[in-house]
């Protein structure tokens, strides 16, 4: 399981940019972290999304679809009131089925 993913850089700052940007950042930081185990993102059965705003719903889902889209995990996603850090706007984890 990768938890509690959130849009940080390598140097510890934050992604800039919308929502969209930020979820590529997470998702990229998830794919790394899978392969980090031996793992393939494909492998991916079940994910959860956390926004901070509704309205960025599609866009994220956008984003979500091109990198999990040949996995095709169980995905909820919920609605929060912020994060540690108030420029985030997502925040997502994943599970893989072990081999």
């Amino acid at each position: 399981m990768v938890a509690g993913t959130a849009p940080i850089e390598p140097d510890g700052s934050t992604t800039t940019g919308d929502a969209a940007a930020q979820m590529e950042r997470c998702c990229a930081i998830v794919a790394r972290a899978i392969a980090d185990l031996g793992g393939d993102i494909a492998d991916t059965v079940r994910t959860c999304i956390y926004l901070t705003d509704r309205a960025d719903f599609d866009a994220v889902a956008r984003v979500h679809g091109k990198w999990f889209g040949a996995a095709r995990p169980a995905t909820t996603t919920l609605i929060v009131s912020g994060f540690v850090r108030p420029e985030w706007k997502v925040e997502i984890e994943a599970e893989v089925m072990e081999a």
